[in-house]
């Protein structure tokens, strides 16, 4: 039984001065794995202040200084790689894969941003004035549930590049796997008060970081809803915000696509972390002609992806991650019947012979018009509807017609006709013919799918403010 009873604050492991305690619960068996101990805002306010008192030494670091401490940072997490993969799985429900490559990509990312630190330019001459790239100053973290290290990782990344000191509220949900890359960062031996953690509900927690006077910054990965109420509460004192929110991916395969590469592809877009991804291609947009080929090759390729036990190494598709996004997620395959979606596959309940644990059928609908519920919502789980159309900048429409604008997939044969189809298409990014995830690439999403951008260069320069001398 593992009990998580301490903030990272100043340097140090202090007990919470809370006294409220939340289960933690195993969702491959539902079995009770831990307790945590939750945060309060005096905890929170320990952490900023110490935040504030390290920033102004922190800020005048070298490049060098920083350059080293994120080669620290790669090397704590990479010497306790085993149990980060380990406390992911157990707590999260994360395939092995997917634990491996997470936490891999978590240690990395610190990597990445030391290369860009090496030629980056924080002085520029523009006109008859000197600009200089300063940092922003402290910095909230907060981050969700389904991809707990690289979320955290590169959000601190930047800030570190930057010269920003930081302070994190990652999900109460990913208590366990927080705990591990706090030791990872105590071990890493940047300055005290550099990098806090304080484990709490956002609700409570979210809202001292996002209010309170002294934090000039806000990182937030989560959900649209949640991003609204974090931008509303940093307005009052005009904090610079990167918001990287929720989303409804279309995925398009042109009619010349070799469809025995694009739909396994499609499958594995909709049903990546076991679906659980705000990038995830849940929206299959396909030529109307086509439709029986690709429902066949569908059902082909679902006869490959295993649910169940996410230490199985055969397992593709974990539970989810707790028993509320379990109901979630049979709510909206309920609504996907009820509005005369047509169930290809999958469908209510659980899987045969996984009676314990938060499993979900992995479904498809098709004969999904985009108006309905289960196109137009974000899900987070399993559940891909397929959608026909007549004509290629009818597909277009549809994929632009969404309130997000996160992430986008194309298949085509002929690359100059996807990049003509993807220029079109209004997200902040667009795969074309791979899943791929370039992390020197900037990441955020247009509309209600979020403000700013992660990653690389443009993710440092959000840590950054512009500060002009004219002479």
């Amino acid at each position: 039984m593992k009990i998580i009873n301490q903030h990272y604050v100043d340097g140090q492991f202090r007990p919470s001065t809370g006294t409220e305690q939340m289960d933690i619960i195993n969702p491959s068996d539902e079995s009770l794995i831990g307790h945590l101990v939750l945060g309060t805002e005096q905890d929170m306010e320990a952490a900023i202040v110490a935040a504030s008192a390290a920033l102004p030494s922190f800020a005048q670091t070298c490049r060098e200084q920083r350059m080293h401490y994120l080669q620290q940072l790669h090397n704590a997490l990479m010497e306790r790689l085993d149990d980060l993969q380990e406390v992911t799985t157990t707590e999260y429900g994360a395939t092995e894969q997917r634990s491996r490559w997470s936490n891999q990509y978590a240690a990395e990312t610190f990597l990445c941003f030391k290369e860009i630190l090496k030629d980056f330019s924080f002085e520029r001459r523009i006109g008859q004035s000197a600009v200089t790239m300063v940092p922003i100053g402290v910095t909230g973290i907060m981050t969700a549930w389904n991809a707990n290290s690289g979320s955290i990782c590169v959000k601190l990344a930047a800030a570190i590049a930057a010269g920003c000191t930081v302070v994190i509220k990652p999900s109460e949900m990913s208590a366990i796997q927080s705990q591990v890359l706090a030791e990872c960062f105590d071990q890493a031996g940047l300055p005290a008060g550099v990098i806090n953690m304080v484990h709490g509900r956002g609700d409570i927690l979210g809202t001292v970081l996002s209010t309170h006077p002294a934090v000039a910054k806000i990182l937030f990965t989560g959900s649209t809803v949640v991003g609204k109420i974090i931008a509303r509460n940093a307005v009052d004192t005009m904090k610079r915000v990167t918001l990287e929110l929720s989303g409804k991916s279309p995925n398009i395969i042109l009619d010349d696509a070799d469809l025995k590469t694009a739909i396994p592809m499609a499958v594995n877009a909709a049903f990546m972390n076991s679906g659980q991804a705000c990038i995830a291609g849940t929206r299959l947009l396909v030529p109307e002609a086509a439709l029986p080929e690709i429902k066949a090759i569908l059902l082909k390729t679902m006869a490959t992806q295993k649910v169940g036990d996410p230490r199985d190494e055969q397992t593709v598709i974990g539970p989810m991650a707790s028993q509320k996004q379990f109901d979630r997620i049979q709510h909206y395959i309920r609504r996907g019947i009820d509005e005369g979606a047509e169930l290809l596959i999958g469908g209510l309940g659980k899987p045969d012979g996984l009676k314990n644990g938060f499993y979900v059928k992995p479904t498809i609908f098709t004969g999904v018009s985009n108006e309905m519920t289960i196109a137009q919502e974000e899900i987070f789980g399993p559940v891909l509807s397929v959608i026909t159309y007549k004509t290629e900048q009818e597909a277009i429409a549809i994929a632009n017609d969404t309130i997000y604008g996160l992430h986008a997939y194309v298949s085509s044969s002929d690359m100059a006709r996807a990049q003509q189809v993807a220029a079109q298409i209004n997200a902040g990014r667009v795969a074309i013919n791979t899943i791929y995830h370039d992390a020197l690439a900037p990441f955020g999403g247009f509309k209600q799918s979020g403000l700013g951008r992660e990653g690389g260069r443009y993710g440092l320069e959000e840590q950054l403010e512009p500060k002009v001398i004219i002479s």
